[in-house]
Order: C-alpha cells, then sequence, then structure tokens
C-alpha cells in the first residue's frame, strides 16, 4: 500500500507512555478480538475479562520512554490513514448535502480512559460515541500479524476504516437502531442480530472509504485488497469460535461469519454506494 508523503491528520491525541487506570471500554469494532478468543473459550461475558487478561501496567504518567522506529513509523502510518479517511468521509458528506463532523484519533499504550469507560489494550481498536474518539494501541498491528494471521499495510487500513465506519454510522443515524433497542430491553439473541448488522455495516463503509480513497490517492498496490479481505476471513465470528473451543454458536454472533465479513467490505469497495449501508438494517439476518 502506498501511504507515505501523504498529508497527516492533526486530529490526534497521542497519548503513548502516559499510562491510566486498568480497567474495560465500552464500543464495538474490530476490537476485542484477543480478549473473544479467551472468553468463548472460557463461556463468559468478554466485559469481564479485561482486567484478567489486559497488558501489564504502562508507564506512569510524565515517564519517558526511548522511540521505537517501528512503532514510530506505524503511528505515522495511522495518521496518514486517519487524514486519508477525513479527505474522504467529508467529500462523501458534502455530496449528500451533509457536514461531516471530524473524530479524533487517540494512540495509547496498554491502557486509557475514554467517555466509555476505562480500556486496555486487550480489547484492541475501538470508537467510543461518547467522545467520537477512535482508539488504538499500535501493539495490535503486531497482535494481527502474529496472533491472527492477517498482516498487511491495507490490512491496518480496513482496521481503522472500520472504526471510523462507526463514528459515520452515528453521524448518519444507524447506531441509533441498535441503541432504542438496548433501551427497549430487547432480548440476547436480537442484540447480537443487530450488533452483526452494525458491525457489517461498518465493514461496508470502510470498503466505500477505501473506493474513494484508491479513485483519490492510488494508494493500492497488487495484494492489498487480498491482505483486507484475508484480515476480514480471520476475524469473522464463526472462525474464531472455532479456534476458540471447536464449535460455532450463531446466535451468539456479534460481528457477523467471515464470509459475511468479507462480503460486505468488498461491496463496499466495489460499489462505493454509501446509500447501499441501508441495506444491511433492511435484508433478512439470513440474506446478511
Amino acid at each position: 500500500m502506498e501511504w507515505e508523503g501523504r498529508e497527516e491528520s492533526q486530529n490526534v491525541e497521542d497519548r503513548r507512555g502516559l499510562g491510566g487506570k486498568t480497567g474495560l471500554a465500552v464500543g464495538g469494532g474490530v476490537g476485542g478480538i484477543l480478549i473473544l478468543l479467551l472468553a468463548l473459550f472460557l463461556g463468559v461475558d468478554p466485559q469481564k475479562l479485561g482486567g484478567l487478561v489486559g497488558p501489564p501496567p504502562g508507564p506512569d504518567a510524565g515517564e519517558s520512554r526511548p522511540k521505537d522506529p517501528a512503532e514510530e513509523k506505524q503511528a505515522k502510518f495511522s495518521k496518514v490513514i486517519f487524514h486519508d479517511t477525513e479527505v474522504v468521509w467529508e467529500d462523501l458528506f458534502a455530496r449528500m448535502g451533509k457536514r461531516y463532523e471530524k473524530p479524533i484519533l487517540v494512540l495509547y499504550t496498554n491502557r486509557v480512559s475514554s467517555a466509555c469507560g476505562e480500556a486496555d489494550a486487550s480489547i484492541g481498536p475501538f470508537y467510543c460515541p461518547g467522545d467520537q474518539k477512535v482508539y488504538i494501541d499500535l501493539s495490535f498491528y503486531r497482535d494481527m500479524e502474529r496472533k491472527l494471521n492477517a498482516p498487511g499495510d491495507f490490512a491496518r487500513a480496513y482496521v481503522i476504516a472500520h472504526e471510523v465506519g462507526h463514528h459515520v454510522q452515528r453521524l448518519l443515524g444507524f447506531s441509533k437502531v441498535v441503541d432504542d433497542a438496548r433501551r427497549k430491553g430487547e432480548d440476547k439473541v436480537t442484540l447480537n442480530h443487530l450488533s452483526v448488522r452494525l458491525e457489517l455495516q461498518a465493514d461496508f463503509l470502510a470498503g466505500v472509504w477505501a473506493h474513494h480513497g484508491q479513485e483519490k490517492f492510488k494508494f493500492l498496490q497488487k495484494g492489498d485488497v487480498e491482505t483486507a479481505l484475508n484480515a476480514a476471513f480471520e476475524i469473522g465470528d464463526d472462525r474464531l469460535q472455532k479456534k476458540a473451543r471447536g464449535t460455532v454458536q450463531p446466535d451468539s454472533f456479534t460481528h457477523g461469519t467471515s464470509k459475511q465479513r468479507m462480503r460486505w467490505f468488498n461491496d463496499g469497495l466495489e460499489t462505493g454506494d454509501v446509500k447501499r449501508a441501508a441495506l444491511l438494517f433492511k435484508l433478512k439476518y439470513s440474506e446478511l
């Protein structure tokens, strides 16, 4: 993926090395993969494992640490891709007669405070609607390659674009459908099904971003699309459950199957049509 030499986002909070309280944040997205594996194996609520499997305490606030060149490159990469999403979504919203409210990218180490609660790196990247920020511990990129078998710059760009997709959902009003269902006390299976729709829609919107980003920046190289599709495959609920405990329970899905995640990211990539996002809440669940 061609990304070097382009402008970096200015909407970034770099909190790396600042430490924080141990805890768990609320927010859906690509994050939570590693903790989900353990939760599925143990048969418990993933939210209850945040403090048990989180990384060791980070440095105290204000403590300096030597810069890792590889990490600095990943930080720069994240800022460039985040800026790419700003450019694309600002343009697409303008075409719809709307104003794009830019989110903020937060880079952190080990643990972080958000408007959604305290979080540690074990939950992976996440978007918090309470403060409109995307949170990423850069160590997740390493975990993608080593633990999830999902390497590649464009695979990492897909992760960022997916979380930004959750922000776009909020601005377009799709998130409210799921929020209202939670407030009404819908049953767990129904909420899981709605969660799947929301996550697949974020995958679709990541594809829409890639479609228009390619038109504008010409950043794709041979094999890039395959790396993103591979990442979508590796983080499908069915694949994660199969790897964790050898069985699959569709009623407990929250992000969609590997096939579904690949399908909707590719749909967005091929069409670039934001309006098709509404299909995720119109199709029958079995048609997703």
